[in-house]
């Protein structure tokens, strides 16, 4: 099965890394207990494969004001900035390295598909990892922001908020369940100034 097919059948965006394996795997034959026997063994491929694949330099890929809106971010002591992705923390890494943004995430914060493959759990862990020692970092001051249906589901299972960016694959109707739509980064930051200056 080749890229563009598995893309075409999965529609992969907002998968985890761990469940798009899963679900290639399946088709190919193997059976669901041979892949959880093995699910550490494929992620650590899949990462190996990714080291040798990421393209070196990714930054075309930064939408526009989006690496203004992280140094404005990361500037605020009232605000912790954390990735919560399906990929596996390492490929997730290298992506945002090789794209000139990965400075903005420290280590040992976010939720990322080698935590869970059910991209449901992925906020809470990465609240738990945000917090204090036994406390989580609290749901009230917790926005998920994303740009697939995805992304707006593991926000609400987890009870917090969600704000979609219609930049993706997915059009407005789609993203329709967040708690705010928004065409780009932009307005992003306006929306985020707005409501950390009230």
């Amino acid at each position: 099965m080749d890229a563009q097919t598995v893309n075409a059948r999965l529609r992969p965006a907002g998968r985890t890394d761990g469940e798009i394996a899963r679900t290639i795997l399946l088709a190919a034959g193997v059976s669901a207990e041979r892949i959880d026997e093995r699910a550490g063994a494929v992620r650590e491929e899949c990462c190996r494969a990714y080291q040798r694949l990421c393209p070196k330099d990714l930054s075309r890929t930064v939408l526009p004001g989006v690496r203004e809106l992280l140094a404005w971010l990361a500037g605020r002591a009232d605000v912790r900035l954390a990735l919560v992705t399906g990929n596996y923390e390492l490929v997730a890494r290298l992506k945002l390295a090789s794209a000139g943004i990965g400075h903005r995430f420290p280590t040992g914060q976010g939720g990322f598909g080698s935590d869970a493959e059910d991209r449901a759990a992925l906020p809470a862990i990465a609240r738990r990892r945000a917090g204090t020692v036994g406390t989580p970092h609290p749901r009230a001051a917790t926005t998920v922001i994303g740009d697939t249906p995805r992304d707006i589901a593991c926000a609400h299972a987890d009870g917090v908020r969600c704000i979609a960016l219609a930049t993706g694959p997915f059009g407005r109707e789609e993203l329709s369940e967040a708690d705010a739509v928004l065409p780009s980064a932009l307005e992003l930051g306006e929306l985020l100034a707005a409501e950390l200056a009230a």
